[in-house]
């Protein structure tokens, strides 16, 4: 165990010294990779150098016990002595999550997108209570949204929605809500009070980098056009908006929220590339099934991951058979303890993966 602590610590050491070498710190390329490694390991570092702090008391403790006789010194080595078992029990368990597999993905930002399912105008309705949810506890989390593309009804439910999320660790979060949303409840246009059914797609995409997507040029068929309000008015007479066409796929991306036709192109392409990394990101967990099958995973489109029924006041997982009640306090953000349960679950079946493959 030594032996692995003493390269966790060296390299951190290491890779702390080379960020602070001129031809990392003056080359910002290199000088973003080598300090996102360094605050990749800085967590595991730390409970390291813990636990190897734990395993030294353990064994200055066992050589007091040993070779002393005085009674007061035999008793508080013995204090000692269960602290650092104590101490060392905790960093195991803490060091054997850090060093469980990680999603490259984890640290990225991402694009949230809502979409209505069954349920006409209900359905919309929810999209955008899910919206504000997710939104208000972007803003807890201390995350930046930004609506890139947004597509209301005339009564204010969502036809579509896109959100960028950009902070730390968003899509190691966020991951986990990819699927199939449902609703029951009695909506208000519903005049006889019966409760209704409906359902909202949520899609979580991680932000696609130049490293990870290339697109060919000749691949992409770009249109302008004037862009429009959410709401259907037109915003403004210039050609600002961008559809792009990618040609191999069939994709389509429109963007027009911003007034610039350059900030809308750039806009799209990053979408693109994003929506087009999630292809992949598809293509690599359908040929890994089995790893798959040890994970919650990131949420399979068409998958009913929880309902929200309002009548009995209670939301449920169906990843992880657990139920909240208090539904307008977690509809208004405060949605962390239910992040926290499928993060501990996922980390779970992971550890059990990593155990029977030992």
């Amino acid at each position: 165990m030594l032996d692995k602590l003493h390269k966790i610590i060296t390299k951190y050491e290491e890779l702390r010294n080379q960020a602070l070498q001129p031809e990392v710190f003056q080359n910002p390329d290199k000088a973003k990779l080598v300090n996102k490694e360094l605050s990749n390991l800085e967590a595991t570092y730390h409970i390291a150098v813990n636990y190897k702090k734990a395993l030294e008391a353990q064994q200055s403790a066992e050589e007091m016990l040993k070779n002393e006789q005085d009674p007061e010194l035999l008793e508080m080595a013995q204090e000692e002595l269960d602290q650092a078992k104590a101490a060392i029990e905790k960093a195991d368990q803490a060091l054997t999550l850090a060093l469980l597999p990680k999603d490259p993905n984890d640290d990225k930002n991402i694009y949230l997108e809502i979409r209505p399912a069954a349920g006409g105008d209900e359905s919309g309705l929810f999209g955008a209570e899910l919206l504000r949810m997710y939104l208000a506890y972007a803003q807890k989390m201390g995350w930046k949204p930004e609506i890139v593309e947004e597509q209301l009804s005339d009564i204010g439910g969502v036809k579509f929605v896109m959100v960028k999320i950009s902070g730390k660790n968003v899509y190691s979060l966020m991951k986990f809500e990819s699927g199939v949303h449902r609703v029951q409840r009695i909506p208000e246009t519903e005049s006889q009070g019966r409760v209704h059914t409906s359902t909202v797609t949520i899609a979580v995409m991680p932000e696609a980098e130049d490293v990870d997507i290339q697109i060919d040029p000749k691949d992409i068929q770009m249109d302008t056009y004037a862009a429009s309000s959410s709401w259907g008015q037109n915003a403004n007479k210039n050609q600002t908006g961008v559809r792009l066409h990618h040609l191999p796929t069939g994709m389509i991306v429109n963007i027009g929220d911003s007034k610039s036709q350059m900030q809308n192109k750039e806009k799209a392409f990053a979408v693109l590339k994003s929506r087009l990394y999630q292809i992949e990101l598809d293509k690599k967990m359908e040929e890994e099934k089995a790893i798959r099958g040890n994970q919650i995973g990131t949420g399979d489109r068409s998958e009913k991951i929880r309902t929200y029924n309002f009548p009995q006041d209670r939301i449920t997982d169906h990843r992880i058979h657990q139920s909240w009640s208090n539904l307008p306090y977690i509809m208004a953000g405060n949605i962390e303890d239910i992040m926290d349960k499928l993060v501990l679950e996922n980390q779970t079946k992971l550890l059990e993966a990593s155990m029977k493959g030992a």
